[in-house]
């Protein structure tokens, strides 16, 4: 099953733009999470309708980062593209006839609700700040600056 990596992406480009001073276009954050321009259009504006980023059209336009982040979680990265599933696993069959598999569903259910509960709490309690300070600790440790050309990672 194929993992649903919208979030980890988005939230890769948003520390990319949160370091630089100048509008970064779809183009160059296409290369930022190897897809295509129209797939960063799509996940940028759910941020945009939440007030996270900003775009401007025209020569010298793109997209830069709209909100404070010591005060955006990752939850709220979350819910501004679309909530997507957290659990690569589920149950075999929603409304079983079989007494076992009801069971089965059951007892997984409840895991999974728990999982969930928890992984959101969590994302609750990460900040883009504290995000971008864990990176700029890594960069620092390696030597590297984050703030060269959009497209690259300087590792």
């Amino acid at each position: 099953m194929k993992r649903d990596s919208k979030l980890s992406g988005v939230l890769h480009i948003l520390l990319h733009m949160a370091e630089l001073e100048v509008p970064v276009t779809s183009e160059d954050l296409s290369k930022i999470m190897d897809t295509n321009p129209v797939v960063v259009r799509r996940l940028m504006a759910g941020l945009r309708e939440q007030g996270y980023v900003c775009s401007e059209k025209g020569h010298g336009g793109g997209w830069t980062v709209a909100c404070d982040p010591t005060q955006v979680t990752l939850l709220d990265i979350y819910e501004a593209v679309g909530s997507p599933s957290l659990l690569a696993i589920g149950n075999r069959t929603e409304s079983p006839g079989c007494l076992v598999e009801q069971s089965v569903n059951a007892a997984l259910g409840k895991a999974f609700n728990e999982a969930e509960k928890r992984l959101l709490r969590r994302l609750g309690e990460v900040t883009l700040a504290s995000l971008s300070a864990d990176c700029h600790k890594r960069l620092k440790a390696k030597g590297i600056s984050l703030k060269a050309k959009p497209n690259t990672h300087g590792v």
